[in-house]
């Protein structure tokens, strides 16, 4: 089945003639594994590790990191589009979010000499991946309630709390978890960041049961005094909320480009399908009632795509603030966009949009991922409502 074309019209104005090889050369990677291959894994259990050993060889996993490290010396903006460019083909590899993405940009920007050439190399070509802890049972969305504790011992560091939704921790090497400095317990937020190899005593993790249908499975972290070295700690101790938003911006980004490659996968097939399924005299795709709904969703994902380029460029120029602005806007945006695809993917092929063969209803709960994950879709109109149209706070 074929998906819609990888370039806009006019995209060569956009991206650089790099970006528009790198969204060809990914597609075609992608296109030669495709959404067969990736349900199946996903269904067995088992996370694509072919096709993630192939994306490392190639360089795209490690598009964004220092090339001084092994990367591409890219930028999210890169990433994003592997993430999207697989996506669309049926691989969306949720570890791209998490591995190079957050933990690699992270380590990049602010880990010692030691942590950048001890971890990015095997980052960027796919040897090493590391998942992310932050979520917490009582603190949701609001990261001033977490409650893991990091406090020193001598030269070392003893971490104690409990995380939710890690994803993809029994086939990482190690979680950069993020904490509380033992003094934040006054109320002011001190987030510290430490790197946990996966078999440290005192480090327990357990599956989450989930309906989503995905290679990366989800976890529940038990921290019980876990000794660290001092070199565990990323950064500056003090740093706060500098280091943390270093990864989260890049996170939502990456959830767009997520939401991206599951939008035009649904889109891909659902145009197909109406373009070739005849019921009376002539293709469904004829009828206003489904050409127009497609074709609206061909809208909103365009858009969706723009808000998601600008946000990544404004990440990789330095503009943290502006940033952190537009990637929550195109995470919100690639969201709805992906949620009213698939559904209307859904509805174009009638029953056969739930059944094995055309993959689309295990995409009716990998939509919702891009809705309440990172962040929830009414927590980043929250963000809107109050940094940008300047109205009061409302939690």
């Amino acid at each position: 089945m074929s998906a819609p074309r990888t370039t806009a019209p006019g995209s060569q104005l956009i991206e650089t003639p790099e970006r528009v090889a790198l969204r060809r050369a990914v597609a075609d990677l992608g296109g030669r594994y495709g959404s067969a291959y990736y349900l199946a894994k996903a269904r067995a259990g088992r996370p694509a590790d072919e096709l993630w050993a192939e994306a490392g060889k190639a360089g795209y996993l490690g598009v964004n990191l220092p090339a001084e490290y092994g990367g591409g010396g890219g930028g999210i903006t890169d990433l994003a589009i592997v993430l999207e460019e697989l996506g669309t083909a049926g691989c969306p590899l949720l570890l791209l979010i998490v591995s190079p993405a957050i933990c690699g940009t992270v380590i990049a920007r602010y880990g010692t000499e030691e942590q950048k050439r001890h971890w990015l190399p095997g980052l960027a070509d796919g040897s090493r991946r590391m998942a992310f802890g932050i979520t917490e049972p009582d603190a949701g969305s609001n990261s001033h309630r977490i409650s893991t504790v990091a406090r020193r011992d001598g030269e070392d560091w003893l971490l104690t709390g409990r995380k939710v939704f890690v994803s993809g921790i029994d086939h990482c090497d190690a979680v950069l978890f993020v904490a509380r400095t033992e003094d934040a317990r006054t109320g002011k937020l001190k987030p510290a960041l430490f790197v946990v190899p996966r078999d440290t005593p005192g480090f327990e993790y357990r599956p989450i049961p989930m309906e989503l249908v995905a290679p990366e499975r989800q976890f529940q972290v038990f921290l019980d005094d876990v000794r660290l070295p001092a070199e565990a700690l990323v950064g500056d101790e003090n740093a706060g909320l500098l280091q943390l938003f270093a990864g989260l911006n890049p996170e939502r980004v990456m959830t767009a480009a997520f939401s991206l490659g599951l939008a035009r996968q649904a889109l891909g097939k659902a145009v197909e399908y109406a373009r070739t399924r005849v019921v009376w005299s002539t293709p469904i795709g004829a009828h206003q009632g489904l050409a127009h709904p497609l074709a609206q969703c061909a809208v909103e994902i365009e858009l969706a795509r723009l808000m998601t380029q600008k946000a990544a460029l404004l990440y990789d120029a330095g503009e943290d603030t502006a940033a952190g602005e537009a990637a929550n806007m195109a995470k919100y945006a690639a969201g709805e966009a992906a949620a009213r695809t698939v559904d209307q993917a859904v509805q174009t092929l009638g029953g056969n949009g739930l059944t094995q063969e055309y993959g689309l209803g295990a995409l009716l709960t990998a939509t919702r991922v891009g809705r309440v994950a990172p962040v929830s879709r009414e927590m980043v109109l929250n963000y809107v409502a109050q940094h940008t149209l300047g109205l009061p706070k409302s939690y």
